[in-house]
């Protein structure tokens, strides 16, 4: 399936009837520390994490040793170092820094804040999330869109839980990117059902062209809901890039390992990785260069 059968999400301008309830005005005067530098600070020479429970050429991430914390708006879990939850050994995987497990009360959300040279994705499970940002974009993404933005030279951007009745939940991933100081961008797509039912469909890449958002790194996300367990061989597309996969729902077998729900397990120095995800799963496969520029 190419890019052009995707269904586009029309984003306007100027739609503020769209964004509800109002988001707090940022001051862009103040100097704010840069998203990147921050980050990349933190991670060590070797970045791939070693103390945890291991396996040949891989880590595994279960989701009770995630990092949590509890705002009352906003409940979340940090498969990596972030904010108050800081782990030296859970910094990142390769390029992939930030992996969230947020959710959101009805009628709050993160106010206006900055971001820089960084590839941010969102991937909305549950409920509508609000969407509002400095290059003027205003939209709303739900359960089926993916979200990304490259936020590069800088941007400011607003998320909200749009309903006042039912929470929102969704996964934000940050990647480093590999060009600095690119123009920001943002785009957005809504899969079909069909384009993920039993079968891994490539929701990110590099190319502008390919199926799915691109981003500013060698990086390729596929997703898959499986109503039947069935083995899948994936074939990484960089031999030099490690795999990530994330379980949304149900189990996933990967060799001796049998994940369960928001485990979360890497694997690096391989050309292939078969997995079989169980009936009722989603599953997420984020395959990034291991190697920070």
């Amino acid at each position: 399936m190419k890019r052009k059968d995707f269904l586009k999400k029309t984003i306007t301008t100027g739609a503020a009837a769209a964004i509800v309830p109002a988001v707090a005005t940022a001051n862009t005067s103040k100097k704010e520390e840069s998203t990147y530098n921050k980050l990349m600070n933190q991670v060590g020479f070797n970045h791939l994490p070693n103390k945890e429970e291991k396996v040949m050429n891989a880590v595994i991430h279960r989701a009770n040793t995630r990092g949590h914390a509890n705002h009352g708006w906003l409940d979340t879990h940090h498969t990596f170092s972030f904010a108050n939850y800081h782990n030296p050994d859970r910094m990142h995987f390769g390029v992939l820094r930030v992996l969230n497990d947020d959710q959101v009360a009805p009628g709050r959300g993160f106010g206006t804040h900055p971001h820089d040279n960084m590839e941010i994705i969102s991937i909305p499970l549950e409920g509508d999330l609000e969407h509002k940002d400095s290059m003027n974009n205003v939209a709303v993404i739900k359960q089926g869109d993916i979200q990304v933005m490259s936020a590069g030279t800088g941007i400011f951007h607003s998320e909200y839980n749009r309903n006042e009745d039912q929470q929102v939940r969704f996964l934000q991933i940050w990647l480093f990117p590999n060009k600095k100081n690119v123009t920001p961008r943002y785009d957005q797509i809504t899969l079909e059902n069909k384009d993920i039912k039993n079968h891994f469909q490539q929701i990110l890449s590099p190319n502008a062209d390919d199926e799915g958002v691109w981003i500013h790194q060698n990086a390729w996300f596929h997703l898959g809901e499986f109503t039947e367990s069935k083995p899948v061989n994936y074939q990484l597309k960089d031999t030099r890039n490690g795999v990530y996969v994330f379980v949304i729902e149900g189990e996933a077998q990967i060799g001796d390992q049998l994940l369960g729900k928001r485990d979360g397990m890497g694997v690096w120095n391989t050309t292939e990785m078969p997995i079989t995800p169980s009936a009722n799963s989603k599953v997420l496969l984020m395959e990034v260069p291991m190697q920070l520029s």
